[in-house]
């Protein structure tokens, strides 16, 4: 049977890609640091899932999780799907709060993939699928330290997919705009450019392109044909000119 192990799997996107994996009847390790509403997760894909609590941010305990739930056994994929999104102007931000975007959107996918590798290794032809965003394209104003996490995740996507191919695993990742999730609908305050761009994918859309990852060959993975032609967009426009693009789009 195959695996899969979920970060951020109580809600949202991590909680529809349970769904989706555990209807295609892989084994699941679902991994968030939510244990009831993890429990309610694993109680609705049934038997072949497993909860696992543990805070991404805090290595060691992310470690002992997947080592929990792999044990002697290889690791088909690893999902790193928690995240967290803070929408204000940079100086009205908390500093801690731009330190958690850090810690969890960056920190928490560089301590999964570490903890992980021993397990993929195992695996034949294994996968890391990254959430990434659209906003990984150009900076976005209003999310500026979310977005610089995005890149990050970009950057370690890019380089880990030709560095650990020797060993078989290949490293992608999903680039999408804003979703229907508690993180964007639910946010105490909302961007401009969520009313300007629109909340128009749903969880499950990312769950299926997720499960497209892990059986295609490319690096970066688009939710929506409209998200891909705005990257498109972006890569054929001037450097100095996209910074008018952006404006347009964050209503600046």
């Amino acid at each position: 049977m195959r695996s899969i192990f979920i970060t951020g799997a109580a809600s949202g996107i991590g909680r529809e890609t349970a769904h989706r994996f555990a209807g295609a009847g892989w084994r699941l390790g679902l991994c968030d640091r939510d244990a009831a509403a993890l429990a309610s997760v694993e109680a609705e894909v049934g038997v072949a899932a497993s909860s696992h609590i543990a805070d991404v941010r805090d290595a060691g305990a992310l470690a002992a999780a997947l080592a929990e739930f792999c044990g002697e056994d290889a690791l088909g994929v690893l999902f790193n799907c928690a995240g967290i999104l803070e929408m204000r102007d940079f100086a009205e931000t908390p500093l801690d709060r731009l330190h958690a975007l850090v810690d969890v959107n960056v920190k928490g996918v560089i301590n999964g993939i570490h903890a992980a590798l021993p397990y993929l290794r195992r695996a034949p032809d294994a996968r890391i699928v990254t959430m990434s965003s659209a906003s990984a394209v150009y900076g976005v104003p209003e999310e500026a330290v979310y977005s610089a996490s995005k890149f990050a995740v970009r950057g370690l996507t890019e380089g880990l997919n030709i560095e650990l191919e020797r060993d078989g695993i290949w490293v992608c990742d999903v680039m999408v705009g804003y979703v229907a999730t508690p993180m964007v609908t639910a946010a105490e305050r909302q961007a401009k450019s969520v009313e300007i761009v629109g909340v128009n994918v749903k969880p499950a859309q990312v769950a299926e392109t997720v499960f497209a990852a892990v059986e295609g060959r490319k690096v970066h993975w688009f939710v929506t044909e409209a998200d891909a032609g705005s990257a498109q967009a972006f890569d054929a426009t001037e450097w100095e000119q996209r910074r008018d693009l952006m404006k347009r789009a964050a209503g600046f």
